[in-house]
């Protein structure tokens, strides 16, 4: 039903919902009705709206026009608090526990139950996480420290928090995209029982196989409007894609032959005690090469040994001919590498600097004059970059933290782009960004291997793998125990290679 935000008995309801920062329309008419005891979708593209959305529910920003309705009765957040205390949760991708408190202490924060003499009931506490835990199916010591816990965890602390609370609305804001195959599985247990308890779940996802696997109903939202509310079983990738991007996404994976030429990158026998071992591999010219496997198999650290970000212990790196030194990004970039890591936010942007200045980052020193850089240099080294990649921003000195993952992810390319590199590394390209901002990178992949640029990607994500290396070389246990052409490597050889000398259950790589 295009076009209609659905009525009903809904547990959370938006209609017509705006939401303006100056002249800059983030929200224009954000409609949403999700009901009780259900598992609402709610997708779109980075810039659709759907973050702002949440921030108004979740009582972070305060809504310029519109309806929102909780229960069937009015509301108008105007904080965080309030929005607690009137049933709601937001679990995020990355939560913000306390790491030096325990995990029952993260929980009962600020609400301690107390006991004789008003001192607080350490005890009572911990029963009840222990009974939040077990309700949820999950087993979390409610004494150890928040400190190491994995993102998995973190965020099962924040739905047994919101259920202390009484929650019932949950939003889930991408909360698969840093976790394992076995993580999102028990995830989704939890979903699905917090679902039969009649609680209402928002379930914010760019990964359409889980949209799929876990949601009742979808919505889709673009440019800060409503688009539809359709019931998962009579919907389909294909009808969700073209209402997200506004048009048909033929080919996600534009890959076009290209004139394959001399080696580039040359790996032999490298070697990290307790992390990879022998590996030996070459990239070319005009070639792009995937590293696939399992999360923990070694693909990333290999990559990083390469760029001479970590050790390795034996081996050897050659580009064109001419060893690079190990530990030495700096060699590695005057030899012409290029890294683009798998964490943009933390290891690729300075997110509180301008695109400009994030984009001429790598090559400052050839811009300054006498040891002075000055904006206008920034400006004139990254301008043609950022247009190149269309970095969707309205000037070059807005600050990286305000823009979305896909333009973030543009930024880092157009960064590691300015310095000519001849071989490009990029670790999880297209991580945590939409399906529209997808196509554009693996055409930028595509276009530099035409023009004789030889990449090695890592990627999680198969169906990735597939569509766009001229090979693949499997890593399994920090081995390469597959090297696959691209008319031989289907998922099953993939994961059968992933899976060569380990048989647990298949981690990270979703088909």
């Amino acid at each position: 039903m295009p076009g209609t935000a659905p009525e009903g008995g809904a547990a959370l309801e938006l209609r017509d919902v705006a939401k303006s920062f100056g002249s800059v329309a983030a929200l224009r008419s954000g409609s949403l009705s999700v009901g009780p005891g259900s598992i609402h979708a709610l997708v779109g593209e980075n810039g659709a709206g759907k973050s702002t959305l949440v921030k108004i529910v979740a009582g972070v920003r305060r809504r310029d026009s519109g309806v929102l309705r909780l229960h069937g009765e009015d509301v108008d957040f105007g904080s965080t608090a309030e929005s607690k205390a009137a049933g709601v949760a937001v679990i995020y991708q990355e939560p913000t526990l306390f790491p030096d408190l325990s995990v029952t202490e993260n929980i009962f924060l600020g609400r301690q139950p107390l006991g004789r003499g008003r001192r607080i009931d350490r005890a009572a506490m911990y029963a009840e996480a222990e009974r939040l835990f077990a309700g949820l199916g999950v087993h979390i010591d409610p004494r150890r420290p928040a400190q190491g816990l994995s993102i998995a965890d973190q965020q099962i602390i924040e739905i047994a928090k919101a259920i202390s609370l009484d929650a019932s609305v949950l939003i889930m804001d991408e909360p698969t995209a840093a976790l394992s195959g076995v993580e999102v599985e028990r995830l989704f247990a939890v979903a699905r029982g917090l679902r039969d308890e009649g609680r209402a779940l928002v379930f914010i996802s760019h990964r359409f196989d889980e949209v799929f696997e876990l949601c009742d109903t979808v919505t889709v939202m673009r440019d800060g409007e409503y688009v539809s509310t359709d019931a998962i079983a009579e919907t389909s990738v294909p009808q969700i894609v073209s209402r997200m991007v506004g048009r048909e996404v033929a080919e996600l994976f534009p890959k076009t032959p290209a004139e394959i030429g001399d080696v580039v990158l040359e790996v032999e026998g490298l070697s990290s005690l307790g992390t990879f071992h022998d590996v030996s591999f070459s990239v070319r010219a005009g070639e792009i090469v995937g590293l696939a496997g399992l999360v923990g198999a070694g693909r990333s650290e290999i990559a990083r040994a390469v760029f001479g970000v970590d050790r390795y212990d034996a081996g050897a790196v050659r580009l064109a001919g001419t060893p690079v030194p190990a530990r030495s990004p700096r060699s590695a970039i005057r030899a012409g590498m290029a890294f683009v890591p798998e964490d943009r936010r933390k290891q690729g942007l300075v997110t509180d600097a301008s695109v400009a200045r994030n984009v001429a980052a790598v090559i400052r020193r050839g811009l300054s004059h006498a040891g002075l850089l000055t904006n206008r240099d920034e400006n004139r080294a990254a301008g043609p970059w950022a247009g190149r990649l269309e970095v969707k921003t309205s000037a070059l000195d807005m600050h990286a933290t305000t823009m979305s993952g896909g333009n973030q992810q543009k930024v880092v390319l157009a960064k590691w782009l300015a310095t000519e590199p001849r071989l490009l590394i990029i670790d999880e390209p297209t991580r945590g960004i939409d399906v529209g901002t997808k196509a554009e990178v693996h055409r930028l992949l595509s276009d530099l291997a035409g023009q004789g640029m030889a990449i090695l990607m890592i990627s999680s994500e198969l169906p990735e793998v597939l569509g766009m290396a001229d090979r693949v070389l499997v890593v399994c246990e920090g081995r390469i125990t597959a090297e696959l052409p691209r008319d031989e490597a289907t998922p099953e050889a993939v994961m059968h290679a992933a899976t060569a000398t380990v048989h647990h259950t298949a981690e990270g790589i979703s088909a």
